[in-house]
This record gives structure tokens, sequence and C-alpha cells, in this order.
């Protein structure tokens, strides 16, 4: 039996996922935090790979070296490559460097611009294998990365972070991290324009939690603390909202805060229309290709799709695994790619 376990190691979320023989059977993700130390890295690798259990091969892709834990970025592929590499303890582990494949310990110095923050091209891939073009969108929990595929092959023109939010194929929009005051600056509520403080009170996920896209309670979409540790509720949720225009929660009527988070996701929404518009102005995206979603906000993707009047396809169509484990995988798409595929 030949099994793979693909890692994706962020500054958030430590996601992987084991395939045997070419199916995924196992998928798995769990909350990290770099930025408080290295410990809150290691110890949600050790935890998955005790949960996967051994395998035959290890490969991993990262955008953990983004983490305020490292002077710079280089410094931070070197520092989680070998985290990795120590904890896994796996003969066989070998790093996603992009174009270039994959690349072994040795070689993690010179190559970190490559592998720094490479993983939306592992998935990118593998959509390139079953559609000939598209838009694939992976809506995260804190950013959307926007992959072009022309001719069955990824047709990015970004490599680096910097280059891919220049050119509109990654913006820092997410389904659940992030803060809505990013998005707008002003509010409407009763006639009137209002000021958003510009505070940590709330997060994207007490959007989606009024809107009701986001459940109560703990969620694989949500693993993030709360902006004040109060519950995962739609009455908490309210609350934090309020904060953002120096309210009280039971300052808003219910029609009020639905209308304010529905506001501020359309406000949101539109930073990502604008990054797909950018791509369009250079015809990078076929005029009938349909858009393929994927992450724990790729309902949105699919609403994309249907306002511009584009096809759907969801990611978790390419994964083979049981039924039961697929929308799990496109959750974590770039690790179940590198599981499934050897680039």
């Amino acid at each position: 039996m030949t099994a793979i376990i693909g890692w994706d190691i962020g500054g958030a979320h430590v996601k992987a996922a084991r395939a045997e023989n070419g199916r995924i059977v196992a998928v798995t993700q769990r909350a990290c935090a770099p930025h408080l130390g290295l410990a809150h890295l290691e110890a949600p690798i050790r935890e998955t790979l005790a949960e996967l259990g051994p395998a035959t091969r290890h490969r991993v892709t990262m955008t953990a070296e983004l983490s305020d834990a490292f002077e710079d970025r280089a410094t931070g592929v070197v520092s989680v490559a070998a985290l990795a590499a120590r904890e896994i303890g796996a003969d066989d582990i070998r790093f996603y460097a992009g174009a270039r494949g994959f690349v072994g310990r040795s070689e993690i110095a010179s190559a970190a611009e490559a592998v720094a923050s490479a993983n939306w091209r592992a998935s990118g891939e593998l959509v390139a294998q079953h559609c000939r073009d598209a838009l694939f969108i992976d809506l995260g929990s804190t950013t959307t990365d926007l992959v072009p595929i022309r001719d069955g092959r990824v047709a990015a023109q970004g490599v680096t972070d910097a280059e891919r939010l220049a050119c509109g194929e990654l913006a820092y929009a997410g389904f659940s991290r992030g803060a809505p005051q990013a998005y707008a600056r002003f509010a409407p509520i009763n006639g009137q324009w209002t000021p958003l403080v510009n505070e940590a009170f709330a997060s994207m996920a007490d959007v989606r939690r009024v809107l009701g896209d986001l459940c109560e309670g703990e969620s694989s979409a949500d693993l993030s603390p709360t902006a004040d540790g109060r519950p995962k509720t739609v009455a908490a949720s309210r609350a934090r909202l309020a904060r953002l225009l120096g309210r009280d929660g039971s300052g808003l009527s219910d029609r009020q805060a639905h209308a304010l988070a529905a506001y501020l996701a359309r406000a949101q929404m539109r930073l990502i229309e604008d990054q797909i518009a950018l791509l369009a102005s250079r015809d990078a995206v076929a005029p009938d290709a349909p858009f393929i979603g994927a992450g724990v906000g790729r309902m949105l993707a699919r609403r994309l799709a249907a306002s511009q009047g584009r096809g759907y396809r969801d990611f978790s169509e390419f994964i083979i695994a049981p039924e039961e484990l697929r929308a799990a995988a496109a959750n974590c798409a770039p690790a179940a790619a590198l599981a499934l595929v050897e680039i």
C-alpha cells in the first residue's frame, strides 16, 4: 500500500489529507497560531500526524512563512520546513515549490521564494487535469485564490503573494477571518451613513453567522476564537458587529442587524469581483469558462458564478474519496491535491 499525506501548513490552520493508493481516506484540520510562538505550530502538526498515522510519503506546502513570527519570508520557509521535517520525522518528505515541483530539505534555502505560499498552485494543477478552461476560486477562511486555467494548464501571471495581489489572482478576503471594516468605511443605519470603528471588535465569521451562512458553535469553517472571547452565537455576533457602529447589540433590530451583515458581505464580495474583473481585462479567463469552487467559503464561489452567468463545478468532483470525505477534502484543497497528485 502506498500512503501519502499532503500537508498545507498555514498561519491559521494546519490541514492534512491522507491518500492510500490514490484515494483520500482521511482529512483533518487544526487551528494554529505561530505568531504566538512556534510551539503553537509544532503541536498541531504533531497531533495531526498522530491522527492520520504513518505514511510512505509526505508532501508539504505552506503559507505559515508569512507569520510575523519570522523576520522575513525566506527565514520563515526554512524554519517551517525544518519544524515540519522534525515533527513529521519521515525519510520521504518533500516540499512543494510551485512550477518547480518538489524539492528536498537540502534545497529549501535556495528554493525558498518558490516554496513560499505556493499552495494555490497545487490545487490549481489538479483542476487543470480536469478542466481545459476555468477560473479556480479557492475561498478559504482568510484569503481567496483566483487561478486562471487555460488550455489545460495553470495560466497564472503572478507567483509571489505581492505579484498575485497586483494582478488579480489573490484577494485578502476570506469566509470567516479578517475584519469587516477592511471592506467598507461606512455602513447604512437608519437612513444615515455611519463610519465603522476601526477596532478588532468583530470578524467576517460574525457576518456569516448573522446571515445564516455559518451555524452557531464551533465549525471547521471557523476555528479561530471570537474577537471578545464570547460564544459563537447569532446574538453574540450581532453584539460584536454593533460595536463596529459604536452601539450595543440591543441597539439593532433583527432587520437592521441582518441588513448590516448583508452590506458588509457584499462589500467583501466586491473586492473579489474587482479581482475577477482585472483578470478578465487581460483575457485570463475564457468567456464560457466555469468557476471551480474550493475552500470553506466555496458556497460564495457558487453565488459568484450565478451572478456572472457562469457555470459552476465543485472541487469535490475531482476528489477520489468516500462521499462523506469529499467535502472536507475540498475544504482543504491544496493538502488533498498534494496527497493525490505527484506534480
